[in-house]
């Protein structure tokens, strides 16, 4: 019932573009769920905090002398739907020294709670694959092109930061992915390269469907794994447009679709279809965490900016929440939790840190 309220709402907020249904000109919706706790657990009963409908899922939590806890983690509603905006007066931290029957509430003032700029420990990549095969060279590039400039303008932030990064390649009949712009985190360079595509790109009428799949799946794993070193935290998003299905009969759909079911959990997959020779039901598993269907050239951007909100909303549903604690050196390890509120939705995870070398103050 809560996946029927969803697609309403997302039916009703684009009602002055487009209306949900069957028909070969609607704009299609598929919202696929999923969550997990990362590094934390659930939180003890004795808080009585009840189930909750946000999860948080802690990617890594380090202290700094002389007093500064910092915990980095995602927050998502039990859909699998990233939660974006948060502030730090929407949190509750609590903590539980060895002493404490139970876990007390700290001040987030009086412990200098705040959500603190990211980007000094996340990277953030996107990786964008386009079907170039010759039927969509000779039915909707100048569309395509169009609505892959307004992703990378969505996506990419408004001035160039290393922590954000986007590269794209493109697919046809061929055993290859190939590759219209490296990672980077240029803007323009991304839009000088799509602006670059042409009729003359790619003459193959076939469709390496699963094998883009599985090949972005690749490059992805081995992007995040690069980007998470040095104390850094890496997160990735692969976004897959497609007008057909699988032609080349390369790979098996069974291959392609177990790459992403087994892919590292801080990688997105997004799809984007378009017209009636696609198969909506793969193209909503490849796009595991959330697929748009046109039915036709005139809505490429209309989807592709939807998906590109989507993906930003999961690059800015990582938090760095850093807060002093009280605790001091010999209280040995103490058990955190932290609750976030947003409207009347609440969540909840719990972890442990040690306070040796704690003293007054905090940085």
């Amino acid at each position: 019932m809560k996946l029927y309220i969803k697609l309403a709402a997302i039916c009703f907020s684009l009602a002055l573009f487009v209306s949900c249904g069957n028909a070969d000109d609607d704009v299609e919706f598929g919202v696929n769920g999923g969550g997990d706790l990362g590094l934390g657990k659930p939180v003890d009963d004795c808080l009585n905090l009840g189930d909750g409908e946000l999860v948080l899922s802690i990617q890594d939590q380090y202290t700094t002398l002389p007093g500064k806890v910092s915990i980095f983690f995602k927050v998502s509603d039990t859909d699998g739907d990233p939660v974006p905006g948060l502030t730090a007066n929407q949190f509750t931290i609590y903590e539980q020294g060895r002493n404490d029957a139970c876990f007390s509430t700290i001040s987030t003032t009086e412990s200098f709670a705040r959500i603190s700029p990211n980007s000094q420990i996340f990277n953030n990549n996107t990786i964008l694959v386009l079907d170039l095969s010759n039927s969509v060279l000779s039915s909707s590039m100048e569309e395509l092109k169009t609505a892959s400039a307004s992703f990378v303008n969505n996506v990419m932030p408004a001035s160039d930061t290393e922590s954000f990064k986007m590269a794209i390649y493109w697919f046809d009949g061929e055993d290859k992915l190939h590759v219209l712009n490296e990672l980077t985190y240029v803007k323009q360079e991304l839009l000088t390269s799509i602006d670059g595509i042409n009729a003359n790109i790619s003459n193959d009428p076939s469709t390496d469907l699963y094998g883009a799949v599985i090949k972005a799946t690749d490059k992805a794993e081995k992007l995040l794994a690069a980007s998470t070193t040095n104390d850094r935290i890496g997160a990735a998003s692969v976004v897959i447009f497609t007008d057909g299905t699988d032609q080349a009969s390369r790979y098996t759909q069974s291959a392609a679709l177990k790459k992403v079911d087994n892919a590292n959990k801080n990688i997105a997959f997004f799809s984007i279809g378009l017209g009636a020779e696609i198969d909506t039901d793969v193209l909503g598993k490849i796009g595991k965490t959330f697929s748009v269907f046109a039915g036709n050239k005139e809505q490429l951007e209309t989807t592709f900016n939807d998906i590109s909100f989507r993906v930003s909303e999961q690059a800015n549903s990582f938090y760095l929440f850093e807060y002093c604690s009280p605790k001091r050196d010999g209280s040995g390890e103490n058990n955190l939790a932290i609750q976030v509120k947003e409207g009347n939705r609440q969540g909840a995870v719990q972890t442990k840190f040690n306070a040796k070398g704690f003293t007054g103050g905090c940085e």
